[in-house]
């Protein structure tokens, strides 16, 4: 459960159109790391707390940002 594995999963969703559309229908950090773990990540979700906000925007160009509480927005 680790921010290493956040990352990768970060870096497969940048190359993956349907990973981010799954993304885009999230509605929460818990229903992210559902999918990451579909994907093969295992991670917690309080690990989005500790990748900065231009690790975040920069997943497939804004595809998936968080705000406060780490909620999922398009």
């Amino acid at each position: 459960m680790s921010l290493e594995q956040l990352k990768a999963f970060l870096a497969k969703v940048k190359r993956d159109s349907n990973l981010q559309d799954k993304l885009k229908a999230a509605k929460s950090t818990e229903d992210a790391v559902a999918i990451a773990k579909e994907h093969g990540h295992d991670f917690t979700a309080d690990k989005f707390t500790e990748l900065s906000e231009e690790e975040l925007e920069g997943v497939s160009g804004g595809v998936c940002t968080f705000s406060k509480g780490c909620a999922f927005g398009v």
